[in-house]
């Protein structure tokens, strides 16, 4: 099983990135998929996740209205566009299935 993210970087506050993970070594399009994150000093905190077939997505309250997880089972990806980026949305990013998960990506929203 792998999970790789990619996408995330150094922006300023108000700004976007969009996030991907794409996924080997399982059968992605029966996979509920979730996205967590982990900021310097605190607990890990899931953000968002996804039916296997992306009909029901759900989202922490922090971020709802603000990002949205998206996937392509034809390319076995999974996805997070990220708008209105606050700084207190630093942190690492990974995605994951069940209690396995990528190396994440770091985010950082900073002037």
């Amino acid at each position: 099983v792998q999970l790789v993210e990619s996408g995330g970087g150094m922006v300023q506050p108000g700004g976007s990135l969009r996030l991907s993970c794409v996924v080997s070594g399982f059968t992605f399009s029966s996979a509920v998929m979730n996205w967590r994150r982990q900021a310097p000093g605190k607990g890990p905190e899931w953000v968002s996740g996804i039916t296997s077939d992306g009909g029901r997505a759900y989202y922490a309250d922090s971020v709802k209205g603000r990002f949205t997880i998206s996937r392509d089972n034809a390319k076995n990806t999974l996805y997070l566009e990220m708008n209105s980026l606050k700084p207190e949305d630093t942190a690492l990013y990974y995605c994951s299935w069940g209690d396995r998960e990528g190396q994440g990506t770091q985010v950082t929203v900073s002037l």
